[in-house]
């Protein structure tokens, strides 16, 4: 949720960042008019409240011929102290609802617009070229063993596989080099659990224009983490942290699941759009003053992972309209597809301020040891959509694939070749 203070010195700031992601500015008033509605509840609930306590001094005062009148008085007020904490209760609740319904506020320098409406920032590498005519990621991997999408579907239905052989040495091999990079950089590792309380989904966002993309158990009432950003986003809820040696850094390795809802028709070959994945996540907190810098060291840390794969990328300022609504600022990484001659997403990383932090009520204690609300952040290291551009632009004449020399370690050889 953003700041209501924030809010009311600036609401222009606010409506503008409506504008910026394409959402409607009436809410900012909206919104405003709640504030003002339980700020106003709140006041005359609290003025009932000490009417009723000064009352309940003078009734122990007083003498038996003034009693009758004065607890007459007291029952008078007793019931306009309740009605009064109703109302209290209403506001409340009408404001969580307006609340929660603004999506957080986008950074200045964040482009306008929607997806097709993002900011180059950099491109490293030049787009694959080859003399021979590529097959594209899903060609390479069913000859080569490294992935069986037909089982998948009869297993699972459409957008599941298996991943195969070496093809699951490649991921196991992604991830764990990620795993030693995050742990280098200061980084605790987390396996986290892939199901999370109601409460903890809404509190990272996920649950308002996302929700039709996360899987509900409704026996449980419990949801698929569609990302370990949610369970790393509740693992200090409710707390105030210790952020006196700088910001505290996690990297969670997980199993991720997505509906993929409204993507019919997309993707629907190969291993780019599927239900089920596993991911490497950072996530940071820290003091809200540290946020911007902390963004770019996670954007650093990617580039160095997309190094390491050796593909060639571009980095993009995402427009306001393509933010999550917990997004104040995100960066994606594009990897060059050959087959698809287009850049693809591998890695995203988000500044989400102090929006999922007040949610969850995450705090830390400034330099006076007064209680404030720290901020969030969140990044891809590796994923294993990353299979993609690996085998797709590694790949030789004759079907063959190299693989790179950060990865040979874990898969164990430095070309995958076809079945003899």
């Amino acid at each position: 949720m953003i700041d209501l203070r924030f809010l009311r010195d600036n609401p222009d700031a606010v409506r503008a960042s409506q504008r910026v992601r394409g959402e409607d500015p009436t809410l900012v008033d909206a919104l405003l008019e709640a504030d003002a509605s339980r700020r106003a509840a709140v006041a005359t609930a609290d003025s009932l409240r000490a009417e009723q306590k000064a009352l309940g001094k003078k009734v122990g005062k007083a003498s038996p011929d003034e009693r009758p009148v004065l607890l007459a008085q007291g029952k008078e007020l007793s019931a306009k102290v309740k009605e009064a904490e109703a109302a209290e209760n209403e506001a409340a609740a009408a404001l969580d609802v307006a609340h929660r319904a603004i999506s957080n506020v986008v950074q200045e320098g964040a482009p306008a617009g929607g997806e097709d409406d993002f900011v180059l920032l950099e491109t490293v590498g030049t787009p694959t070229e080859f003399d021979f005519t590529p097959r594209d990621h899903v060609d390479l991997g069913e000859a080569l063993g490294l992935f069986d999408m037909e089982r998948g579907a009869k297993v699972s239905g459409a957008r599941f596989y298996f991943l195969t052989g070496y093809g699951a040495l490649l991921q196991l091999g992604l991830l764990q080099l990620a795993a030693q990079r995050a742990t280098a950089n200061g980084f605790t590792m987390m396996i986290p659990p892939v199901l999370v309380r109601p409460e903890i989904m809404a509190g990272t966002g996920f649950l308002g224009q996302h929700s039709a993309e996360v899987y509900h158990l409704d026996d449980d009432d419990l949801y698929l983490v569609g990302t370990s950003e949610v369970p790393l986003a509740g693992y200090h809820s409710g707390e105030i942290l210790d952020l006196s040696a700088g910001p505290k850094r996690y990297a969670g390795w997980s199993s991720c699941f997505r509906r993929e809802a409204g993507s019919y028709g997309k993707d629907t070959r190969g291993i780019i759009r599927v239900h089920q994945f596993d991911k490497v996540e950072m996530f940071v907190y820290c003091r809200p003053e540290d946020a911007a810098a902390e963004h770019e060291r996670l954007l650093a840390w990617e580039k160095e992972m997309l190094a390491a794969i050796e593909v060639p990328y571009r980095v993009i300022d995402v427009a306001g309209g393509d933010l999550g609504s917990s997004a104040a600022r995100k960066f994606d990484c594009e990897a060059w597809v050959p087959t698809q001659q287009t850049y693809r997403e591998l890695t995203s990383t988000s500044n989400c301020t102090t929006f999922q932090a007040r949610r969850l009520s995450v705090r830390y204690r400034d330099e006076n040891g007064k209680p404030q609300i720290a901020a969030t952040l969140n990044g891809t290291l590796a994923t294993t959509r990353w299979i993609v551009a690996l085998l797709e632009n590694h790949q030789q004449a004759d079907g063959s694939v190299r693989v790179p020399a950060a990865l040979v370690p874990f898969v164990g050889r430095e070309v995958l070749e076809l079945p003899r």
